[in-house]
């Protein structure tokens, strides 16, 4: 390795591991340019080799978890659409589960990505914003029914819409107990945004997609959220979501506070095919994923892929590196993920100068 990316800064030096953890970073750099960053985390994996998180069985996820770390990803949130109320608690339970306290993702020598809890993506949408997800679920906020989700599983993450009756209140509460709050599928004026900003939302779900356009006289959520520097926004960079000249305006406007995310559906890591997320059938097309009506309907985009993109289209590779690892996890209030330094887990990936991934250890282990 001829560098490493350390403190969220490109330095030349070696890391070495020990047993589990890193021992030493900046060492002599090695030959071979190589890359060392921290393991890439990703904050919206709805599925992912094959499986639906909404629909699939423990074993089932326990595999999507040990099929990330090929792809660079060690640590993940599993994102739950829109769906009837019954089919989104027996997938937390299904959670719970496969990565609660007693999380046994691997089997032996088949180490997993580090599940860090649920991202709830819905179901308290905009009806007007909702990409692909199941009109006839889509509900209003209800306090009750969300205290009982996360009654069943670890819920550190609720997307929303801020205009909806209630979700001031529901924004308040969940952002006072820790829970990060990401504003999105909504069609929000700026105003609306802006109280949600004040009341403790922190972030915006997939900038630009399924909310509220930005005008030069009504920015909307995307506006708000952009001229916000204590705000995170969160873009999918598969060529599809968006253009690239939208990705070099954010990424000049937002430098520092942006996360890269999958939005990741069953079609990841997969060709072209048919798959589903939740009840809705997607169909794979040259990397694109789209429901029925031809709506786009999450992604078939691996991480690594999304730094590859951000890089081809000028981003420094420090920072596209960043946003897929230190920056996620302080959005999510984690010190022991995205990080490489002496004393850290070992969860390093491994690339070449041309940033194509080249190896991942978790937990110090040789995994692809």
């Amino acid at each position: 390795m001829s560098a490493a990316l350390v403190d969220g800064d490109l330095v030349r030096g070696d890391v070495r591991i020990d047993g589990d953890t890193v021992a030493e970073v900046g060492l002599p750099p090695a030959a071979g340019g190589r890359i060392a960053a921290p393991g890439l985390v990703d904050l919206q994996v709805n599925g992912f080799a094959g499986v639906d998180l909404m629909t699939a069985e423990v074993e089932q996820m326990r595999a999507l978890a040990r099929a990330l770390p090929p792809y660079g990803v060690t640590a993940f949130l599993p994102t739950l659409i829109t769906a009837a109320a019954p089919d989104t608690e027996r997938a937390l339970d299904r959670l719970a589960e496969a990565f609660g306290p007693t999380q046994a993702p691997a089997r032996p020598g088949e180490p997993g990505a580090h599940c860090l809890g649920v991202h709830l993506e819905g179901p308290y949408l905009s009806p007007r914003r909702l990409g692909t997800h199941p009109p006839e679920h889509r509900r209003d906020p209800d306090p009750e029914e969300l205290a009982g989700w996360r009654r069943r599983a670890d819920v550190v993450a609720v997307t929303l819409a801020p205009e909806l009756p209630g979700a001031l209140d529901m924004v308040t509460s969940l952002a006072a107990d820790g829970v990060l709050v990401s504003l999105g599928h909504s069609d929000a004026t700026a105003s609306e945004a802006g109280l949600a900003f004040e009341a403790g939302a922190r972030t915006v779900t997939h900038l630009f997609n399924a909310m509220s356009p930005m005008h030069h006289r009504e920015p909307g959520l995307p506006g708000a959220a952009l001229a916000r520097p204590d705000v995170v926004v969160q873009l999918v960079l598969d060529g599809h979501h968006l253009a690239p000249e939208v990705v070099r305006v954010v990424w000049a406007a937002a430098r520092g506070r942006v996360v890269l995310v999958t939005d990741a559906t069953a079609a990841a890591g997969c060709p072209d095919g048919r798959f589903a997320l939740g009840d809705v059938a997607l169909d794979v097309r040259e990397g694109a994923v789209r429901n029925r009506d031809g709506t786009l309907a999450g992604s078939a985009l691996t991480l690594t892929a999304a730094v590859t993109n951000a890089v081809e289209l000028g981003i420094d590779p420090a920072e596209a590196l960043r946003a897929v690892t230190a920056t996620p996890a302080a959005l999510i209030g984690r010190d022991d993920v995205g990080v490489l330094r002496p004393g850290a887990r070992a969860d390093v990936t491994v690339f070449g100068d041309d940033l194509v991934l080249r190896e991942t250890f978790v937990a110090g282990r040789l995994v692809g």
